[in-house]
């Protein structure tokens, strides 16, 4: 299992030993339920049927690997785990085909680089990023980072079929840093005459409604940054058929498809997961207006694959936690919490994601999580990823 990389989740029935083998990948990038029933039997689904609530659905624990023995008389003592663990020094050559070695190391915390608060310029544009101080020590790792995540989202849609004249892969785009960095990416490495498809989704506000016309119903942060986006990534690569495509959702339909959504989210079930949970449903749907220069005409998303920018913020200092832990507690701080958000990336929600994504009979896919990337990012010292001064 050590050399298997990629998201899965599976279940492997062993009749011979009657065992029953069951497990997501060591990240939780597929979703995989299990549920015990009144009776004593217990379900393994990726998604839950809430029919029956005796009971509740409880996500399979990521980085354990679990067995069942049909020859014991209860599930009390009768499935065996098998934990992924960190390479360590000590293991006999050929013994990783009796451990699951991660493929990463833990996060180095190690912030000895970081330089006094002066050498930083008080106002950087992005303009004169090449005049920002000490670029060159942080060329390399620019360098090496845009080499991995290449590979990893070659990876990630090499495999997809040929579609014709359609889209075969596109982006869940807001405009923010993550997707840019991964559209910009992938359109180095699709070939020249296959349209990228930009799905970026905005909901009506029933309280902004009476105060704003039609026009502007709609004109919510996410998209006027997935606007800039889009035209950022058509002067990077004006050879590009660029599709933007305006997911707008009034609210009278997230009230029609909202307990639909409920069920693909069980057990997430805070206003949270809600919240993130139907923007992806409707996002990753596809259903919208490609909009152009010229003209604006109702579209249907054509991609059976969607790169997530997930994992990107955990890793990257992309949450505002971050940034407390840095004005609180300064460089230590912030790579304690950027090294427990690493630690949690499985026991988080990549799950819930892949069951709302999965509805749409799309498959996510995620290139900053890819083992190469999360790799690289992981021995790579705080000083090197992020800046908090």
């Amino acid at each position: 299992m050590s050399k298997i990389e990629g998201p899965y989740a599976f279940v492997y029935v062993d009749r011979e030993q009657k065992h029953v083998w069951y497990a997501r990948d060591y990240l939780g990038r597929r979703s995989l339920l299990t549920k015990t029933m009144d009776s004593g039997a217990m379900l393994v689904s990726s998604v839950a049927d809430t029919a029956d609530e005796s009971t509740a659905w409880t996500e399979v624990a990521a980085q354990k690997i679990y067995c069942v023995d049909l020859n014991a008389r209860s599930l009390d003592g009768g499935i065996l785990e098998y934990s992924w663990q960190y390479e360590a020094g000590g293991l006999e050559i050929g013994a990783e085909d009796e451990h699951l070695v991660l493929p990463f190391g833990r996060v180095d915390q190690t912030v000895d680089d970081i330089g006094p608060i002066s050498d930083v310029a008080s106002s950087v544009q992005l303009s004169d990023l090449a005049e920002f101080p000490d670029i060159c020590k942080w060329q390399p790792y620019i360098d090496r980072l845009k080499s991995e995540l290449t590979q990893a989202v070659k990876s990630r849609v090499d495999s997809i079929p040929p579609n014709g004249t359609h889209a075969r892969c596109g982006v869940l785009f807001s405009g923010g840093v993550d997707c840019m960095v991964l559209a910009a990416i992938l359109t180095t490495v699709l070939p020249r005459d296959e349209p990228i498809e930009l799905f970026n989704v905005a909901f009506e506000n029933p309280r902004q409604t009476k105060l704003q016309s039609l026009d502007s119903v709609y004109d919510v942060p996410d998209r006027k940054t997935g606007r800039l986006g889009w035209n950022e990534l058509e002067r990077i690569d004006p050879h590009r058929e660029w599709r933007f495509i305006e997911c707008d959702v009034p609210y009278s339909q997230v009230i029609e498809h909202k307990s639909h959504v409920q069920q693909l989210l069980v057990p997430s079930c805070t206003v949270m997961d809600m919240s993130i949970g139907i923007a992806l449903w409707f996002a990753s749907r596809g259903h919208g207006t490609r909009v152009t220069a010229t003209s604006r005409t109702e579209y249907m998303g054509q991609s059976r694959v969607l790169l997530l920018g997930m994992g990107a913020d955990e890793q990257l200092g992309g949450y505002s936690r971050h940034r407390s832990a840095w004005d609180k507690s300064g460089p230590h701080a912030l790579a304690r919490e950027i090294a427990l958000d690493v630690e949690r990336i499985a026991t988080r929600n990549l799950g819930r994601d892949d069951r709302v994504v999965s509805d749409n009979a799309k498959e996510a896919r995620f290139p900053f999580l890819a083992a190469n990337v999360v790799a690289f990012l992981s021995q790579t010292p705080i000083a090197y990823k992020m800046d908090m001064r």
